[in-house]
């Protein structure tokens, strides 16, 4: 059976979501966790993730999938001795005692399992990806709880600028200008929005949806508005860079702890099935990895 799973991590140890050799990342310690779980069946479950993210880059609302015999799930979710049987459905019982093995104060936390619908792939299903950006410039109120997730600017930038430049970039287009080159990779996307906004505190916040994001597309994304923002580039620049289509060192790409994949859109259940089977044939076409 297909399982989904919900995952929050702080990314600030983490060197990137995808397993690599000798490296702490976020799949290896839930794989790992997965392992100890399953070692009596003699099955080590391998996650299929809703996007790759980069070494310190954080999420709230990742999505993944591991598929597992019906046997196995019950023998790993069956009550142990001394121990009352449980009420509760076996992906639940799953998702409690990985939680046990992760630890009570981990940095990666299992929100949930349930068993997925017909025809769910937590990577092909997706419709679109939101992350947030946040910036402390210096208007903004510092605070230190946050400081793991907020990239801090020391000068007042300009936020009215860069939602402009930002609402430029929105629509279909090819993004080579923002992405890090990879082999045989495709850099057309679809920017759904990408909108600025200051939080209670000062601090600038983006939101940026897409149906994928090409590797590290978001932090040069807010790169180039950040140069708007501080008067470094015109409003009209970062269109004129997406237009030439052409990687350029015109602006920074900004450091990873500020981001965090919010949120995974997924279809209705009875469109799963076509939406993967549609994504997998332009894929087979050109690899579109999702790295963020």
């Amino acid at each position: 059976m297909r399982l989904r799973l919900g995952i929050a991590y702080d990314g600030t140890n983490f060197n990137g979501w995808s397993r690599q050799p000798g490296q702490r990342t976020v799949q290896g310690v839930l794989e790992d966790g997965l392992a100890t779980l399953f070692r009596r069946t003699g099955l080590a479950p391998r996650l299929t993730v809703a996007g790759r993210t980069d070494a310190g880059v954080h999420a709230i609302g990742q999505v993944a999938h591991l598929d597992v015999p019906f046997d196995a799930l019950r023998a790993v979710t069956r009550p142990r001795r001394g121990h009352p049987a449980e009420a509760a459905g076996e992906a639940d019982v799953l998702a409690r005692r990985l939680t046990g093995i992760l630890g009570a104060g981990a940095d990666v936390v299992v929100n949930g399992i349930d068993r997925a619908p017909d025809g769910f792939d937590a990577r092909f299903s997706a419709l679109w990806r939101r992350y947030e950006y946040r910036v402390a410039d210096a208007s903004a109120r510092r605070d230190p709880l946050e400081r793991h997730r907020t990239v801090v600017i020391p000068r007042a930038l300009d936020d009215q600028a860069m939602s402009t430049a930002a609402e430029q970039l929105v629509g279909l287009h090819d993004f080579a200008a923002f992405c890090k080159p990879r082999a045989e990779a495709t850099t057309i996307r679809t920017l759904q929005s990408f909108r600025w906004r200051r939080s209670d505190d000062g601090t600038l916040v983006a939101s940026l949806q897409a149906d994928a994001f090409c590797h590290s597309m978001v932090r040069a994304l807010i790169g180039a508005v950040v140069a708007v923002g501080e008067g470094r580039l015109e409003v009209g620049t970062p269109a004129e860079l997406l237009r030439a289509a052409e990687r350029t060192n015109a602006f920074n790409v900004m450091p990873a702890k500020g981001l965090v994949l919010i949120e995974v859109g997924y279809p209705d259940d009875h469109e799963l099935e076509t939406r993967a089977t549609q994504t997998r044939a332009r894929r087979r076409l050109q690899v579109q990895p999702e790295q963020a």
